[in-house]
């Protein structure tokens, strides 16, 4: 099982970070967790609606080895200010504090923190580094790399869960209860079960993965992310926790006026969402305005879903669009160089759909594109990007993603 041109290229740098800081990956392992493309709900999670995505070929890599000691010795590549993370098993900083706000750190340290706090007794520390191409903001880069850092220190440690759910939500547990960060589960499902050629659907209410095909006959397309370049802080210093919270608000309100209710989702009558519309539209317009769009996009979901299994990508284009249009205007969750990308490539013939992509404010959109328009894509944003955002002309990247395995596991590479 070789790694590909690009995967090379990342071990060998690794290799040689490795060597710069001294860290000892000589017969280990090598790690790949992808990033993840939703296609729906975006922002469902937290409010309860199934879910649908794929995972991405752009990567973690993590390259690691037992050490032989209770120590656990850290690079990431991506971080190399940060130097050589170090620290003891059983002797991490408190969760939430000051001194982790500002280092990658606090993922290692977290993962170390939640699995012992759940009853994992971790005695084998690793020497590792990381490096990774996920954009910073929409393609789920701290659940990849949260997922990378538990799975491997389990392996390290020779422990086995074989319920993947659990995984998930020592992941999810990662970011909220150590980090701070209000994510929740989309990202780890769609990276850690994620299939190549596959979309991976999760349903809430049983815990249940299912993979569905792409239907016969569909439009030769690709999924393209457009990196705007800019940098979007952690979920909890952003727009996404200001809205998490007022969803919870809104389902709060609704239980003490006696509706039965537990989160958005559980809005799915059409008469009950025009009662509570009526009732507190007036009230509470920006609380009803996120609901608007968690009905709306719960409605078309099973559209997109069915489209999806006939090979009709270009209704899920559409619906990937009308989605993108209810976060902009209803969830106000998206941000001016993401409408911008949105802006540019909705222009362009073979365009099926576009839209923000994960927690918003920053980081990258998507697009459902026709295969014989990618370059007309290309040219586009090449010229339209830099002159609206002359900001970010030197830092804006255009990928082209292709579904993958969600995690793979290399021996014998170093």
């Amino acid at each position: 099982m070789g790694l590909t041109k690009e995967g090379q290229a990342a071990l060998d740098k690794i290799r040689r970070l490795a060597e710069d800081n001294g860290i000892d990956i000589r017969d280990g392992k090598v790690r790949r967790t992808s990033s993840r493309f939703c296609l729906g709900v975006e922002h469902g999670d937290y409010n309860g609606t199934e879910l649908f995505g794929v995972a991405t070929d752009r990567f973690i890599w993590m390259a690691y080895r037992p050490n032989g000691t209770e120590t656990i010795r850290l690079f990431s590549g991506n971080f190399p200010g940060d130097g050589v993370v170090e620290f003891k098993l059983g002797d991490v900083p408190e969760p939430k504090s000051a001194v982790i706000a500002e280092t990658w750190g606090r993922f290692p340290y977290g993962v170390e923190y939640i699995l012992r706090r759940e009853g994992y007794k971790l005695s084998q520390g690793i020497d590792g580094v990381i490096y990774g191409n996920i954009p910073g903001g929409g393609m789920s880069r701290s659940a990849s790399l949260s997922l990378n850092l538990i799975l491997s220190l389990l392996d390290a440690n020779a422990i086995e869960i074989k319920d993947k759910m659990k995984i998930v939500d020592l992941a999810q547990a990662v970011e909220n209860d150590y980090i701070g960060s209000p994510c929740g589960q989309l990202d780890q499902i769609m990276i850690l079960f994620g299939r190549e050629g596959m979309g991976t659907y999760y349903n809430p209410a049983k815990r249940s993965v299912e993979y569905v095909e792409l239907g016969a006959g569909a439009t030769d397309f690709r999924i393209v992310v457009l990196d705007t370049g800019t940098v979007r802080p952690g979920l909890e210093k952003s727009t996404y926790k200001i809205r998490r919270g007022q969803c919870e608000e809104l389902v709060s309100i609704l239980q003490k006026a006696g509706y039965k209710v537990s989160c958005l989702a559980d809005v799915k009558d059409e008469a009950l969402y025009e009662k509570i519309m009526a009732e507190f539209g007036g009230r509470y317009p920006d609380l009803c305005d996120r609901l608007k769009y968690i009905f709306a996009a719960q409605r078309r979901f099973y559209e997109m879903l069915e489209a999806w299994k006939a090979g009709d990508i270009e209704t899920v284009g559409q619906i990937f669009r009308q989605d993108g249009i209810g976060l902009r205007d209803d969830y106000k969750i998206s941000g001016p160089e993401l409408e911008t990308m949105c802006d540019i490539v909705r222009t362009i013939p073979g365009v099926l759909g576009e839209r923000m992509l994960g927690g918003g404010d920053k980081g990258a959109s998507g697009a459902l594109v026709r295969a014989e328009s990618i370059e007309a894509v290309k040219e586009a944003v090449g010229v339209a990007y830099p002159l609206s955002r002359p900001e970010f002309a030197d830092k804006y990247a255009v990928h082209i993603c292709k579904v993958v395995d969600g995690v793979k596991v290399y021996e014998g590479l170093l």
